[in-house]
């Protein structure tokens, strides 16, 4: 694999492109590492959590209020699905149903469901559902 640095001026903004073949375990990894230092607030009880992205499982709309799901404890979000979605953008996040953005490195398992649905597992022993419009981005995700 080759690797090249280029340098830019200030007023130009930062970036990393990773060119592959296929997205791999290793570039997945490499893209993670990078990404790690991306946090997103959650808030529990009126306080303020940064969370790191490689820690969230999974992004929901429930009721107009956005909730962030992590391992074990849940947080509210003041951002919007788009905004989520954006933020996320480039990393091993999908959209999964309308209300629905998943970690896709947070995925255990995955089986066919009803009508042509599939329910993913997550490492926490979570279910959730992936919309058949989103099932072929799920596939692409984990390289199926």
């Amino acid at each position: 694999m080759k690797t090249r640095i280029e340098l830019i001026s200030e007023d130009q903004p930062e970036e990393i492109v990773v060119r592959c073949y296929s997205i791999t375990d290793e570039i997945q990894n490499m893209i993670s590492f990078i990404e790690n230092d991306k946090k997103i607030i959650g808030y529990k009880r009126g306080t303020a959590y940064p969370l790191k992205m490689s820690d969230i499982y999974y992004f929901e709309i429930v009721d107009q209020k956005a909730f962030i799901y992590c391992e074990k404890d849940i947080y509210e979000s003041k951002m919007k699905l788009y905004e989520f979605e954006r933020e996320a953008d480039g990393t091993s996040f999908f959209r999964a149903s309308k209300s629905l953005i998943i970690n896709a490195d947070k995925i255990d398992s995955i089986k066919p469901s009803l009508s042509g649905r599939f329910e993913v597992i997550l490492l926490n022993k979570e279910k959730l559902i992936v919309s058949r419009q989103y099932v072929r981005v799920l596939k692409h995700m984990i390289g199926l």
